[in-house]
């Protein structure tokens, strides 16, 4: 909602009322989840400094509403809350990035039993359609690297849905986020026509009704994607203006 938060900045923002009026499409959960995808989309990178006053301007809404979208996206593991200091884009540590796609391997290796047990000729419709468009974006030469990976990685969301298991969908989608965090703070070098083209492998492998060989195919996937992050150390500190981002 670009558009609306644009609008929102000329609200009062000594009145939390006034703003609210403004801008009463403004939820607690919009926020949240607006704030999720510039994180996810890399507008906002690791150790951005979310500040309240700064937040609760974009969105013409009060603190309190700021405050309880930042509680929601740290439980999310998203946002990290310092005592004293404020809210911060998390920073993943190495051994937090290897955690996470070891939990992704053995968590997306239930999905895909779940897949190929359960799957029906819509979901690999729905699976392929998003296969054709990852290649259709991948040609584009305009196409910025974050769109391609947000892309690339929301595959594996939409093949966790298509299980109908709403607690792995969940869970998936929170370590794919956390992934997007991770390959942005390690400098991923991942070949996202290589990703793509073991996407429609994957999909191949699993028509075939051969579990164990699609459980293979997506654990080695998972396992070239750790591989190709620089864990050496991490990376500098990068600033970034909140407000330009957001509106961005």
């Amino acid at each position: 909602m670009p558009r609306a938060r644009k609008t929102a900045e000329t609200a009062t923002a000594e009145s939390p009322a006034a703003a609210d009026a403004a801008a009463p499409q403004a939820t607690v959960d919009s926020i949240a989840q607006d704030l999720a995808q510039a994180i996810v989309e890399k507008r906002l990178p690791p150790g951005t400094w979310l500040r309240e006053e700064a937040l609760g301007r974009v969105y013409a809404v009060s603190r309190t509403k700021v405050r309880a979208a930042l509680l929601t996206l740290s439980k999310d593991k998203l946002i990290e809350i310092i005592p004293d200091k404020g809210a911060f884009v998390s920073r993943p540590s190495v051994q937090e990035a290897r955690e996470v796609f070891g939990v992704r391997r053995i968590l997306e290796a239930e999905v895909v039993r779940l897949f190929v047990a359960t799957a029906r000729r819509a979901h690999y419709q729905a699976l392929e359609q998003h296969i054709r468009t990852e290649r259709n974006t991948l040609r584009e030469p305009a196409t910025t690297g974050t769109v391609r990976e947000k892309l690339l990685g929301d595959f594996h969301v939409v093949l966790a849905e298509c299980t109908g298991h709403k607690v792995l969908t969940e869970l998936v989608r929170e370590l794919v986020a956390r992934s997007s965090l991770i390959a942005m703070l390690y400098h991923s070098d991942n070949d996202a026509h290589c990703s793509s083209d073991e996407h429609a492998e994957f999909l191949r492998i699993c028509r075939q009704g051969d579990a164990d060989a699609a459980v293979a195919q997506m654990t080695g996937h998972l396992q070239r994607i750790e591989n190709s992050l620089r864990l050496d150390g991490g990376a500098p500190d990068r600033q970034t203006d909140l407000v330009k981002a957001l509106l961005a």
